[in-house]
């Protein structure tokens, strides 16, 4: 399902959030969004999710006004926050059964268990779901949470930080997680990483925001073209920041 974001606005009080944003997710791409901390990021998720309307410009999931369309386009989003915050003492199942629940997935060929089983299976929980979330680490719980997004079968997946906190290992994981979900899906993905060299690998395409607007995006090699540390070198360069991407 294809994303636009046509010169987006958006303000809060004093804070100019977005401030003319444009671009476009193509079906099934998937699409990385880097920038510092406030750079707008965020918001932009809550616009694409419908749950705050822009002060100017139009956001379209499918060609439809994101916010206008209400539950129409949420139906259509998974999303993974960057702290799902799921219960300790609740097994995986559960978890799941309850997001299954919210988004009204019953009976029938392909019900709600049926799901859980195959979004489990997905992200490589399968052998793990039956255990309490307690002693799930890091790694898991994240995959956990995009498990719960995909339950739906869903067109977009945003995936917010999917990397964060994760030793080198479960960043591994996890793209390998990723890849599958391209793989096994048509799911257009939007995600907002600090890890630039996992955006690297997994997106289409790069968009780098500060300072809520939108200064450049391409390919990653196009971006990275000319710089010995690649998309890391590229953000750099752009944002005459550090590493906080």
């Amino acid at each position: 399902m294809r994303i636009d974001i046509t010169d987006v606005h958006r303000r809060y009080g004093d804070l100019e959030a977005l401030a003319g944003v444009d671009f476009t997710v193509e079906p099934g791409d998937a699409y990385g969004l880097v920038g510092t901390n406030g750079a707008g990021k965020s918001t932009l998720f809550r616009l694409i999710a419908g749950h705050e309307r822009p002060d100017a410009g139009r956001v379209e999931v499918g060609g439809r006004d994101a916010a206008a369309a209400g539950w129409r386009v949420r139906e259509e989003i998974g999303f993974l926050p960057e702290d799902p915050g799921f219960p300790p003492g609740e097994t995986g199942r559960e978890t799941l059964a309850f997001h299954a629940d919210v988004r009204g997935i019953g009976s029938g060929p392909d019900d709600a268990a049926a799901r859980i089983e195959g979004a489990a299976a997905t992200v490589g929980l399968a052998d793990a779901i039956d255990r309490p979330i307690g002693g799930y680490s890091k790694g898991m719980r994240r995959r956990l949470g995009l498990a719960a997004a995909l339950l739906a079968n869903p067109s977009v997946l945003l995936l917010d930080e999917p990397t964060a906190g994760l030793d080198p290992n479960g960043v591994a994981a996890l793209r390998e997680v990723l890849t599958r979900v391209r793989d096994e899906t048509n799911a257009t993905l939007l995600l907002a990483s600090h890890a630039l060299r996992e955006v690297e690998r997994v997106c289409d395409r790069v968009g780098v925001v500060d300072g809520g607007r939108l200064l450049a995006e391409g390919r990653p090699d196009e971006l990275a073209d000319g710089h010995e540390d690649g998309l890391e070198g590229a953000f750099v360069s752009l944002t005459g920041g550090g590493r906080d991407a």
